[in-house]
């Protein structure tokens, strides 16, 4: 390892980046992270005026940076934004499946109204995402995927088993696809965050909010830029030999 090296490991000025659910939380401090890394990036959620506000915000930090208003559960809404992507900066390097729904049904008053929804955001959307994204992917010297999953996947999930199965489900598809793609040179990781401190969060009773902090280690929320460290950390150089892998970032929760 030289000076050359070691600058290069988290550099990713050029490539680009696809962030779903990129206008807010998570998704939007990972967007940042990757500007400020140099990379071109993409963000696409729901809402227009939020898309384009975010990328606004996002070429204020000195990058490259578009909004693509996206619905994740809309294949043809997939396929806009991947050609959109590579219209506007010629490739696509990494791919990162961070929209999400939380949509939250106890068992034995679950719907198949809210099936479907959970499952078109949660599984179908990034699964079907990638595999438009797989031609470009395949050309890219740098190619990365990064599924945001949940410790919900691990633990007990009462009245939000619709998202924890379909975490746990792209957890399935990490492993799948990183031992399918790694031909092609493509790696694919996940992240499952703990409590963060995001809207999603937020929109839960303060009586279930402190049993999840209860839960950790640290007796705390994280904040959305500390998911951001491990995202660089999968999707650069710097993780060149990490695939079909899982990073636990949760405050030291679930190893208890």
């Amino acid at each position: 390892m030289d000076r050359d090296a070691f600058d290069r490991l988290f550099d990713m000025t050029g490539r680009t980046v696809i962030v779903t659910g990129g206008t807010r939380g998570i998704g939007l401090a990972l967007a940042e992270g990757f500007v400020l890394a140099g990379a071109n990036v993409v963000v696409a959620s729901r809402k227009a005026d939020a898309c384009e506000q975010a990328a606004k915000h996002l070429r204020g930090l000195g990058g490259q940076a578009v909004g693509v208003p996206t619905h994740a559960g809309s294949i043809e809404d997939l396929d806009i934004l991947v050609d959109r992507t590579v219209a506007e900066f010629g490739a696509l390097d990494v791919l990162v499946n961070n929209a999400a729904n939380a949509l939250a049904q106890p068992l034995g008053e679950m719907t198949v109204d809210a099936w479907a929804k959970s499952n078109e955001v949660n599984v179908r959307g990034p699964v079907f995402l990638a595999q438009k994204a797989l031609p470009h992917l395949k050309a890219s010297k740098h190619a990365a995927v990064l599924n945001m999953v949940s410790v919900g996947a691990f633990n007990f999930a009462p009245s939000l088993s619709l998202y924890a199965a379909g975490k746990a489900a792209m957890m399935s598809f990490t492993r799948s696809m990183a031992a399918e793609f790694v031909g092609d040179g493509i790696r694919v990781n996940a992240i499952a965050p703990g409590p963060v401190d995001t809207d999603m969060m937020r929109n839960n009773p303060q009586q279930a909010i402190d049993h999840m902090i209860g839960g950790t280690l640290m007796k705390r929320l994280a904040t959305p830029d500390e998911m951001v460290g491990a995202a660089l950390l999968l999707c650069s150089d710097a993780g060149s030999y990490i695939t079909g892998t899982v990073i636990i970032v949760d405050g030291g929760g679930t190893p208890r």
